[in-house]
């Protein structure tokens, strides 16, 4: 591969207490590799053989009901680990990682998970910081889907996305990743008929814009009342 340089990893963690030369260590072993949209990097309950740092893209982590539904469990963005199974203490991957968008992602065997978080000080604890991070979403979203209305966790869904990779653009903020219909609904357990009375709903009160795989929040403010935020 192209020799990445370091520096564009010394912000990111679990890289951003390193000095550049454990960095450029680390760098040495990885293998960069580019996806395709809408194809799985690897599928849950695979052996998890490899970890992995997405540079660019985004990915879904998708997982499996005993019932045979796919829920989207999150998203997650550039700059971020994934696949990281034995920070679980798991030898199997607990989720599908699927791209959201065209997605470059550098990886690196499993058995090296160890030797880099006893050698390099801080690549555990900013990985767990993360892990911890995950954890809470996930809950948050949980509970979201035992506790709130259609229109909250509709509202609380895209938020979230909004926030995990949200830009701004002249009439509001932009989700960075092709969505469609039947991925809100995957993320809210929510039919598809809902999703698209509910976001044909607020494109009429001027609170989104939506169309076929491209969402922007008109009216962040409205979208944080109808989540239940700030009440």
């Amino acid at each position: 591969m192209n020799k990445i340089d370091e520096s564009l990893l010394a912000g990111v963690p679990p890289f951003r207490r390193l000095e550049r030369r454990q960095i450029r260590e680390i760098l040495d072993l990885a293998v960069s590799k580019r996806f395709d949209e809408g194809v799985a990097v690897f599928s849950e309950g695979m052996p998890a053989e490899r970890f992995y740092l997405l540079l660019d893209g985004y990915i879904r982590a998708v997982k499996t009901t005993p019932g045979g539904e796919h829920i989207i469990a999150m998203h997650i963005a550039p700059g971020q680990l994934f696949g990281i199974a034995a920070a679980l203490g798991r030898d199997t991957y607990p989720a599908t990682a699927m791209t959201a968008a065209e997605t470059l992602a550098l990886s690196w065997p499993m058995r090296l998970w160890d030797e880099f978080t006893s050698k390099y000080d801080g690549f555990a604890s900013e990985t767990y910081k993360v892990v911890g991070d995950r954890m809470q979403d996930i809950q948050s979203q949980l509970s979201e889907l035992a506790t709130q209305a259609v229109e909250q966790r509709l509202a609380s869904a895209l938020l979230r996305m909004v926030n995990q990779s949200g830009r701004k653009v002249d009439n509001g903020i932009e989700i960075a990743f092709p969505v469609t219909r039947q991925n809100i609904s995957e993320m809210t357990g929510t039919t598809l008929h809902t999703v698209s009375r509910v976001l044909s709903a607020w494109q009429k009160q001027g609170i989104v814009e939506s169309t076929r795989r491209h969402i922007v929040v008109t009216e962040p403010h409205q979208l944080v009342l109808l989540s239940g935020v700030a009440g």
